[in-house]
């Protein structure tokens, strides 16, 4: 059994964003992943850890928007700490004919024990946390992008970055995964530079959240501004499931691709992040992509690890 994982669940608790578990619990988070992770090396990826705390429990996966990685790293997670998972799809469960949230939360808290949604509307993880007798987590919405995040703060430390004082750039679109970084940043007290363009900065509510936990954000519309220096450099795609006015949108965002100038401008050891899918030659090159610091396919396997760690906590048995 890792060390801090109990198998009495004496609170269940949501994780709709990082603020739900704080800066302790991330902290329990990324350190019981990093030591389940080694205990696994060479083993098959659908082989239980050897304490198989959540042997059998059950996790519902609502997915409205598509998915790969948070669909295999929920299920692997569940596999791998010894339960396992279920999967319903808008187009056919009852949520797609007009099943309220409430009643569906309701039904599914008679049947699993934990739930995890993925959607476009943050107030639809909300409602289901609400109306839910059983954890539920956030696999993604508009609003923010909380596992994605543990993974990122994993893979940083796996690659030899401490996260107080660490200067973070981003670049591109102020979206969902700069506001959970955001976050962040403020409970793991790290720096964040923000290229953007007018028009696209993130919310101010996620900016105020960093300055208020002591984190520095420092938003500019040049992207090299915020490479000089930087410890780990950060993109996502610039056109979003369901977005409109792509063609647009990439001309605005054109500027801000992260690319061997870009690189560069940062401190030898940094490395580059993107939570994937990516489209390669317009948010970021493909030497910088395929290089030798894009950690990208360690932080797409970490999604695993972290998905573990936070079902842990949501069931109440770590930190």
């Amino acid at each position: 059994m890792a060390e801090g994982v109990s198998n009495i669940a004496p609170t269940l608790r949501n994780f709709l964003d990082l603020s739900d578990a704080g800066g302790d619990a991330i902290a329990a988070l990324i350190g019981d992943a990093i030591d389940r992770k080694a205990l696994r090396q060479g083993w098959p990826k659908g082989r239980a850890d050897s304490d198989k705390p959540l042997d059998g429990r059950v996790l519902a996966m609502i997915f409205e928007k598509n998915s790969t990685r948070t669909r295999v790293s929920f299920d692997i997670a569940m596999r791998q700490l010894g339960g396992s998972s279920l999967i319903l799809e808008s187009g056919t469960s009852q949520l797609g004919r007009g099943e309220s949230i409430a009643d569906t939360a309701r039904v599914l808290s008679r049947m699993v024990d934990a739930i995890m949604i993925r959607t476009d509307d943050h107030s639809k993880a909300e409602e289901l946390a609400h109306h839910a007798d059983v954890p539920v987590i956030n696999g993604l919405t508009d609003r923010s992008h909380p596992c994605q995040i543990v993974a990122d703060l994993l893979t940083m430390i796996e690659h030899g970055k401490a996260l107080p004082g660490l200067e973070v750039a981003w670049f591109g679109d102020g979206n969902n995964v700069l506001h959970s970084i955001l976050e962040a940043a403020g409970l793991m007290k790290f720096n964040v530079r923000i290229a953007t363009p007018a028009g696209y900065e993130p919310d101010k509510e996620f900016v105020d959240l960093a300055i208020t936990g002591g984190a520095k954000v420092n938003m500019t519309q040049e992207a090299a501004a915020a490479a000089e220096g930087a410890d780990v450099l950060i993109t996502d795609t610039w056109v979003s499931m369901g977005q409109d006015h792509a063609h647009n949108k990439l001309a605005v965002m054109a500027p801000y691709q992260v690319n061997d100038a870009i690189m560069a401008k940062a401190k030898n050891d940094a490395i580059f992040l993107h939570c994937l899918p990516a489209h390669v030659d317009e948010e970021v090159s493909k030497s910088v992509f395929e290089g030798s610091q894009s950690v990208v396919f360690d932080e797409a396997e970490n999604r695993i690890h972290a998905q573990k760690s936070i079902l842990l906590w949501c069931m109440g048995m770590l930190g």
